[in-house]
């Protein structure tokens, strides 16, 4: 039985992959067919020097409170923009990834989840 991409993503088995990062890694998700669009939004933001913040805010508030979004890949920039959202975010589901951007390099130690993974592992003080 053939399949679309976008019915494939959203069966009982599985759920969406979300993006919010620069043009670069949002395109090259998009390619990779992780991009979905419907009535009620679409899983993906691209975030630039004039995007504003409270856009940011206001989309990871609506992607991490959809129940058919698994994981949200955020480029660390980004991540950098809304941090205390992040922060503060404590779901299991959809986890949060921060990945590098094309440009600056990933800093693990901005990264919130894995302050929180070296907290447990008592690898930091």
């Amino acid at each position: 039985m053939a399949t679309t991409a976008g019915a494939a993503a959203t069966d009982e088995t599985g759920k969406l992959i979300a993006v919010i990062g620069d043009e670069d890694t949002v395109v090259g998700f998009l390619l990779a067919g992780v991009g979905h669009r419907n009535a009620e939004g679409q899983n993906f933001l691209v975030v630039s020097s004039e995007t504003e913040i409270p856009v940011i805010e206001e989309f990871f508030r609506k992607v991490t409170n959809r129940s058919d979004v698994g994981i949200l890949l955020i480029n660390q920039f980004a991540a950098n923009l809304i941090r205390p959202l992040i922060r503060d975010y404590n779901k299991v589901i959809p986890t949060i990834l921060e990945i590098p951007s094309k440009d600056l390099p990933y800093d693990a130690s901005q990264d919130s989840i894995m302050q929180r993974v070296n907290m447990v592992l008592g690898l930091q003080g």
